[in-house]
């Protein structure tokens, strides 16, 4: 099938690459082409324009996160072990991510595409919060544990991204991402 091509995988390896590191809008198809070594008609075969490249990109890492999210719960490890794994799988998808990358997909100019972002982010926020209802009553979580309110604060954390005061108390947006992660697993109180 064409869509697995190996030129079709460097496409999306390099927009993943590209974009993580520049944003969404610096980066051009051009740009996207010469880095992957392929030809713009190589490129139009496989997708109409550079927002569908964004739109299979987001979804295949949104994928393969959820993927490994699903593997953690199944573990046999405690609560705090998977809440550990879950926050080190978060801190390293977000490690190598720009500022430019977080701007232009969560809150940026192209409608599209924050469409789509906010879309598959509720698709992949409805599955785990199925997972932590599962997780719940297998006894893993507390039981008055509320799964939804994980998206409400979610939510809140776009805003919190936004904020420029807010920022400006971290050395990265990813550090930031990791400070209000912690504090919702953990409290204030210290880690052992």
């Amino acid at each position: 099938m064409a869509r697995e091509s190996k030129k079709h995988k460097d496409i999306i390896t390099t927009a993943r690459e590209l974009f993580w590191k520049h944003g969404f809008k610096r980066m051009s198809v051009e740009e996207i082409c010469r880095k992957a070594n392929v030809s713009k008609m190589t490129y139009y075969k496989y997708f109409p324009n550079k927002i569908e490249l964004a739109k299979t990109m987001f979804n295949n890492v949104v994928e393969e996160g959820e993927k490994q999210f699903r593997m953690i719960m199944k573990e046999d490890s405690t609560a705090a072990e998977k809440l550990e794994k879950i926050i080190l799988l978060k801190m390293e998808g977000t490690n190598s991510i720009s500022p430019e990358f977080l701007q232009d997909f969560y809150t940026g100019s192209e409608p599209e595409l924050k469409a789509f972002v906010e879309e598959r982010t509720k698709k992949t926020w409805d599955l785990l919060i199925n997972d932590f209802k599962e997780a719940q009553e297998a006894g893993i979580f507390r039981k008055d544990f509320k799964p939804e309110f994980m998206v409400i604060i979610q939510n809140m954390l776009i805003g919190i991204i936004e904020d420029e005061n807010i920022t400006a108390m971290f050395d990265t947006r990813q550090e930031l991402i990791m400070e209000f992660v912690n504090l919702i697993i953990y409290g204030i109180a210290p880690r052992e």
